[in-house]
């Protein structure tokens, strides 16, 4: 059965602008640059709304655990970019000493590098969620094609190698356009960014991506981390490793639990 695809109010406006900014041009064709201009402004709209990653503007977008969750004192701790053979196996070690579970957004061709990596990730209670097929650059200038054969291959993908579909979509960086919430409406997948994220990727300083992820952490967050691209504390470890056992002795001491997205979800 074809879903039915629900539009945002900016999207549903700026489909309606284009055929009158055209009626408008051929009616008054000397108020030309008044014309340019709003298409300029509408498209500048959508193009900002895409390149905020926490935006709703073009579509859902969890950025926060659903209400239900945080009332029973859940957060979710996300890791973006993996597997990753060398971090990965040492992440699944301090979550399992900890009795924490995570959501794992994968990319398609790292989970085919490593499938067994992307299994046991599922066997040790975690869940593996959709991080495109190749985590591309230029993954939020692609047209709906691209973005659906992105979509598409990484489902396949991860599918065949766990054995479990994913629910959940990251764009890569987080960025996105206008095309991307209907491919991800018909395909049952929802949106997910983040409350906090510590810029693990680039902040060497272990100090400070902690405290960006826990200061103030309260139920219904939605923490990112990295496995894979991991940026390198000065003493060569990956910043994931030096920050995940104080963060999850912090959300324990907090009274808070940490569940999957997938766990969130639910009623």
């Amino acid at each position: 059965m074809t879903r039915r695809t629900r539009l945002t109010p900016l999207v549903s406006l700026s489909l309606l602008l284009h055929p009158l900014l055209a009626v408008a041009w051929l009616a008054w064709p000397a108020a030309w640059p008044w014309w340019l201009g709003l298409f300029l402004v509408d498209h500048l709209l959508l193009a900002a709304a895409g390149l905020w990653p926490r935006s709703r503007l073009l579509g859902p977008n969890w950025t926060r655990l659903p209400a239900a969750a945080a009332a029973r004192g859940e957060v979710a701790l996300t890791i973006d970019d993996g597997p990753d053979p060398d971090v990965t196996p040492k992440v699944l070690d301090l979550l399992d000493a900890a009795g924490a579970r995570a959501t794992f957004f994968c990319i398609g061709r790292q989970a085919a590098r490593h499938p067994a990596l992307c299994r046991e990730i599922v066997a040790r209670g975690h869940a593996v969620e959709n991080h495109s097929e190749y985590h591309r650059h230029n993954f939020s200038l692609s047209g709906p094609r691209a973005l659906a054969r992105e979509l598409d291959a990484a489902q396949r993908t991860l599918a065949d190698i766990t054995g479990c579909t994913p629910r959940f979509f990251r764009a890569p960086a987080g960025l996105r356009n206008l095309f991307l919430d209907p491919l991800l409406q018909r395909r049952g997948l929802r949106l997910a960014s983040w409350t906090r994220r510590g810029f693990d990727t680039r902040q060497r300083d272990s100090a400070k991506v902690l405290a960006v992820l826990s200061e103030g952490l309260t139920a219904g967050d939605i923490l990112l981390l990295h496995d894979a691209h991991a940026a390198r504390t000065p003493s060569g470890e990956p910043v994931i490793l030096a920050v995940l056992p104080e963060l999850l002795a912090r959300i324990r001491v907090a009274g808070l639990a940490t569940v999957t997205l997938a766990e969130a979800a639910r009623p």
